[in-house]
């Protein structure tokens, strides 16, 4: 059955993030908590957040693009960056986000990931993982309205170009078709410093996805046209990592047949 495309209107009217957090985060009941996970974590922790590799990325800015209601994407890259912007399309997402970010009694619960992300940095004590949930709420100074599709993904607020941005499990969703997934990405250049980085982790050759029992469109994209789209725009890509999803999910949530990783550069010049 084809998925008719997700407008804006139909993310705001129809887009929980309790469902979300439910589905694919909860430690009982996230359907995606292992393979996605580790592989998304690992990327940050071990390639792409850590002065000790040779892409290893680290400045004043960090750009989080469409975080959704989340804050795992951020866990490492609190370590090598003063400021933090996260952001998010809707509102709901961003309600999320302050209250993880104020420690409201009823923020979500993500400390069985924070104390993984500990480990795959060395340090997994339990004290550890409270420095780490501390220097986050610190390092975010500001939760904003993105979207994507919008030259200006900002507008009408004035942002200061990055030394990165990232995005896990954003593009795909707003985008139509391959040609909005270039714009996109070429609205996203605008915001990076010259010789400034792009991480962007998700999914690919997906259709659709569900958010509790609603059904949303994914934005259909293999490794060539995703290639292509980078080269397009005029980013080089030191880092491109594909592994096949290989997990049986609780129920039947997506149907995507392998996750992406990429470590993109904006030239100097």
């Amino acid at each position: 059955m084809e998925t008719p495309y997700s407008s804006s209107q139909t993310y705001i009217d129809e887009f929980d993030p309790v469902d979300y957090y439910r589905t694919y985060y909860h430690p009982e009941e996230g359907a995606i908590t292992g393979e996605w996970l580790h592989f998304a974590l690992r990327k940050a922790a071990l390639n792409s957040f850590t002065a000790t590799t040779v892409c290893g990325v680290k400045g004043d800015i960090l750009i989080d693009f469409g975080a959704g209601p989340a804050i795992y994407q951020l866990l490492s890259a609190c370590k090598v960056f003063n400021n933090i912007i996260t952001s998010d399309f809707l509102e709901q997402n961003r309600i999320q986000l302050q209250k993880w970010l104020r420690n409201d009694p009823d923020a979500f619960d993500w400390t069985k990931i924070v104390k993984f992300v500990c480990e795959l940095e060395g340090n997994s004590d339990s004290e550890s993982c409270k420095k780490k949930i501390e220097k986050l709420r610190r390092t975010v100074t500001k939760v904003l309205k993105c979207d994507a599709l919008k030259k200006n993904p900002y507008d009408p607020v004035e942002m200061p170009q990055a030394d990165c941005l990232i995005s896990c499990l954003c593009l795909e969703a707003p985008c139509k078709d391959v040609e909005s997934f270039t714009n996109a990405l070429r609205n996203l250049k605008a915001l990076i410093k010259p010789g400034g980085h792009i991480v962007i982790q998700s999914v690919l050759n997906c259709s659709y996805y569900y958010v509790g029992q609603k059904r949303f469109s994914c934005l259909t994209i293999n490794k060539e046209q995703l290639e292509a789209s980078f080269k397009e725009v005029g980013f080089e890509i030191p880092k491109l990592k594909i592994i096949p999803c290989t997990e049986n999910p609780k129920t039947d949530i997506g149907n995507q047949d392998s996750y992406y990783f990429v470590h993109a550069r904006k030239p100097c010049s």
